[in-house]
Order: structure tokens, then C-alpha cells, then sequence
């Protein structure tokens, strides 16, 4: 029997909340048929137990409603947000580039997601990083090479979906050239369809042969495809995510409170939108209340009802989402997550494979942390990075004198952290904690740098261990 078209416009949208409690107007939506939630750093307490309720009370309000989290490892961590990752980041797997670890790595993730009741991972991103200058894919990328991308991406994914838990790979069709964040702008790929098919859409091949269970798109505009609408609301793009490479699962929508999604159109209308171009599943980010969720499902319900999103395509979008929840699902889940000093340990000694340290280190004895305070994108958010610090500066400011150990993120795009570093007096050591780019503004300082490819606890410990060498005595 068809729902009514009032319960098929709240299931294909993924909200979220904010608090570490499921608020009962939320559970009335899902009761309403929403499609699931997606959680937030803000929704997680850093406890197992906790998490594992929360995910409880949300399908206990509607049973079938997707649970989803950004859960990456590296940088983008929602379960550890307290702590930092466990596991490394893709872009310490791509320099490693072994395969196996890749795939165990994507294990580690579905174990610690499928013991708390997480149905749907929002990874691992496909984007091919060939802009070392994007603020918001960098370290979060498997690297520049679409093929190496390509072969990691489909490792991370078997790995994760072997515990039952969906993978999203992401953000079709590839936001890895782009110098913008979509959260605050619309950024520009503006690359010939041959160029994008020979680099961009690789990774995505991949995933999709090795059977990802959906993938997310991207807010940016590809004039060569559309020149009016981003990715994400144009059909001429999904149809390439469709028709040439043949993905038949869900196509979930970046979060459409994104600048890059709904800018001078709003929320209600970019979920219309998106829809009618062949998204199934709508992300909306935890700043909407449940009033604008209601808008959301009316605007959506209205275009049915005016012809302008056909009901064939709500219907097909309610199927897949549907099948999205049940495809995965292992109806005895037996797996726990594997011993945390176990993996950790073993993923330290991985870790140093990643590393680039260039010069020789000085004598670290009496050495300070000092951290510039520079703040994450929006994807990777607000958490703990690198080690911890004696000392935060902001940017712009003086550093202590040596010997000091100076960590950085990025510190290639921000030219007023390269003239602290030009500027520091005494030994230091550099640690660049984001993806390794040219030492812009202190060329000329023969300052020893420790490129990490992305924080983790792992790495943390890889990089003490290197300093300990040092003569570091913290």
C-alpha cells in the first residue's frame, strides 16, 4: 500500500537535532515517517553507552529510520570528537598506500558504528585532492591520484560494509578541485567532461563496483554540465552518477542548509529541487528546528500536488531510502569493536609510514607545545588536534622562543602563520598537521617539519615518539 504523499515527503529527509537526547518532537517526526536522523559531534558524548541509547530511542520511534554519522577517521571524527580518531585519516592510508590497512581501517570504522546502532556511514570521501589549496577535502582526500584514490575508497568501503553498516562515499562528483567550501560558498570545478571522467568520476567507479551502498553529492557548479544549478539540484550531473556509471542505490544530498545548496532560494525550495534532479535522501544540518523540518515536508508535498516534483519520482526516492535501511542490515549482529590499545598500537607504528620529516631534529629536551589556534573547517569541526599543548597562540601572533615545537594546520594557506614561522627565534620543529603543502612565507628557515597528513590518535603518538627521540622529555 503507497503512503500518503504527507509520509513519503518526511521520508526522504535525514535531519538532525541538537543535545545528546533524542527531543520528543523528533521522535514525533520519525513516528510521522522521517526518514532517520544524522548525528553531530553535539549529539555524542564521547560514552559507547550513550551513543548506543540515543540510537536506540531514535529507532524505537520509528523502527526502519536511518541512523547516519560522519565517521571518517582522521580528522573527521563524530564518536571521538572528545578524543580525536582512533584509527588514521585517508590521507596517512593513501601515502601508506597498503591496501590491506586500508580495508582493516574501514573494519575498525563499521565495528565501532555497527556496536552502537549506526546504520549509515557519510563515508569515505571519493574526492581526488588536486587543489592543494581546498579549505575544506585536504587531508580528508586519499591523495592527488585517481587511481590511488579509486583503490583505497573501494578498500575503506568493503571493510565497513562487512560489518553491516552502509557506506556514502563522497561528494559526487568530486569537490577535490576546488578552492571554496561549499558550506559558505558555491564553489567552481570548471573542467571539461573528459577532464572530469578521466579524474573526478574515477573513485566514484570504483565505489560503485565495489557495491557502496550510496553516495552523497556535492554543492559545487560544473558549468561544462550546468552552469545554473550546483551539482546536487542538476540532473544532467546525476544522471552521469546514473546512467554512464551505473549506481542504482541511494544518492543522499549534502546538508542543503550548505551556502552552496540553498543561497537565495532557501532550505524547502533546494529540497524540491533536488529531488526533482534524482536525489533520494536529504541531509539538513542541526540548526533547523522541527518547525522548518514541517516547511521542508509541505514545500515538498506542494510540489506534487502542483506537478512540479512528479510523484513517480517521490515514490522511487521513498523505495531506495527504504532499501538503504534494510539492504545492510545483519538481523544478529554478533561483531564488537576491536580492543582500542590493540589497534591503536599497531596503527602508531602505520603511521610513521605516512610521515614526511625534513631536516633533523634538534634537541628537544625543556621544548614547549605551542599550537596556533587556527579553527577547523565546518566539516572537520571544533575537537581536539595534534598533541597537547603548553601553549595556543592565535594567528598573526609571536611565538615563543625555541626550542619549541610550533603545530600548524594548513599553514601553506594562511600566510600569516608562514610569517610566525619566518619570525620564531631559537630551535624549532614544525609540526603540519594538515595536508603537506609548500612552506609558504618561511621558505628560508631551515626550521626541521614534521608533516603528519592529518591528526589522529595514532598519529599523535607517532609524532611523541619521534620527538622522545629527540631528547623531548614530556
Amino acid at each position: 500500500m503507497t503512503a500518503p504523499v504527507e509520509e513519503q515527503a518526511l521520508r526522504v529527509l535525514l535531519p538532525s537535532f541538537r543535545g545528546p537526547e533524542l527531543p520528543p518532537e523528533w521522535a514525533r517526526l520519525l513516528a510521522d515517517g522521517a526518514g532517520g536522523i544524522c548525528l553531530f559531534g553535539s549529539n555524542l558524548t564521547g560514552r559507547t553507552e550513550d551513543a548506543a541509547a540515543l540510537t536506540a530511542a531514535i529507532h524505537a520511534a520509528r523502527p526502519g529510520a536511518l541512523v547516519a554519522v560522519d565517521e571518517e577517521g582522521g580528522d573527521v571524527t563524530r564518536l571521538h570528537v572528545r578524543t580525536g580518531s582512533p584509527v588514521l585519516g585517508a590521507a596517512a592510508l593513501g601515502a601508506i598506500d597498503d591496501l590491506a590497512l586500508t580495508e582493516a581501517v574501514g573494519s575498525m570504522v563499521g565495528a565501532d558504528l555497527a556496536a552502537v546502532g549506526i546504520d549509515l556511514d557519510l563515508g569515505p570521501v571519493a574526492d581526488v585532492n588536486s587543489n592543494p589549496d581546498n579549505p575544506v577535502i585536504g587531508t580528508r582526500s586519499f591523495g592527488a591520484d585517481a587511481d590511488l584514490v579509486a583503490r583505497h575508497v573501494a578498500g575503506w568501503v568493503g571493510g565497513l560494509q562487512a560489518h553491516g553498516v552502509a557506506a556514502c562515499v563522497k561528494h559526487f562528483p568530486g569537490h577535490g578541485d576546488t578552492a571554496q567550501d561549499s558550506h559558505l560558498a558555491l564553489p567552481v570545478v570548471d573542467a571539461p567532461l573528459a577532464a572530469l571522467a578521466e579524474r573526478e568520476l574515477v573513485p566514484f567507479a570504483g565505489a560503485v563496483a565495489e557495491g557502496a551502498a550510496a553516495v552523497m553529492t556535492s554543492h559545487i557548479l560544473l558549468p561544462a554540465i550546468d552552469d545554473l544549478l550546483p551539482a546536487t539540484l542538476a540532473p544532467a550531473v546525476l544522471e552521469i552518477l546514473r546512467d554512464r556509471l551505473g549506481f542504482q542505490g541511494a544518492i543522499v544530498s549534502d546538508a542543503l542548509d550548505m551556502v552552496g545548496a540553498s543561497a537565495g532560494r532557501g532550505i524547502p525550495e533546494a529540497a524540491v529541487l533536488a529531488l526533482a534532479a534524482g536525489c533520494d535522501l536529504l541531509c539538513i544540518g542541526p540548526l533547523e528546528d522541527e518547525p522548518g523540518i514541517r516547511r521542508i515536508q509541505a514545500a515538498i508535498v506542494e510540489a506534487v500536488r502542483t506537478g512540479r516534483l512528479p510523484a513517480a519520482r517521490l515514490a522511487d526516492a521513498v523505495a531506495r531510502v527504504d532499501r538503504l535501511a534494510t539492504h545492510l542490515t545483519d538481523p544478529s549482529p554478533s561483531r564488537t569493536a576491536p580492543d582500542e590499545n590493540v589497534r591503536c598500537a599497531g596503527l602508531t607504528e602505520a603511521a610513521r609510514g605516512a610521515f614526511v620529516v625534513e631536516g633533523e631534529l634538534p634537541d628537544l629536551a625543556g621544548a614547549r607545545v605551542v599550537s596556533v589556534g587556527t579553527p577547523a573547517n565546518i566539516a572537520v569541526g571544533e575537537g581536539p588536534w595534534g598533541l597537547e599543548p603548553d601553549v595556543v597562540v592565535p594567528p598573526g601572533d609571536v611565538l615563543p622562543a625555541g626550542p619549541v615545537v610550533v603545530q600548524v594546520r594548513d599553514a601553506h594557506r594562511r600566510p600569516e602563520v608562514g610569517a610566525m614561522l619566518q619570525a620564531v627565534e631559537g630551535p624549532a620543529v614544525v609540526v603540519e598537521w594538515g595536508w603537506p603543502g609548500e612552506r609558504t612565507g618561511w621558505a628560508d628557515r631551515p626550521h626541521p617539519r614534521i608533516c603528519t597528513r592529518g591528526s589522529s590518535r595514532p598519529a599523535v603518538r607517532a609524532v611523541e615518539g619521534i620527538m622522545r627521540e629527540a631528547g623531548w622529555d614530556r
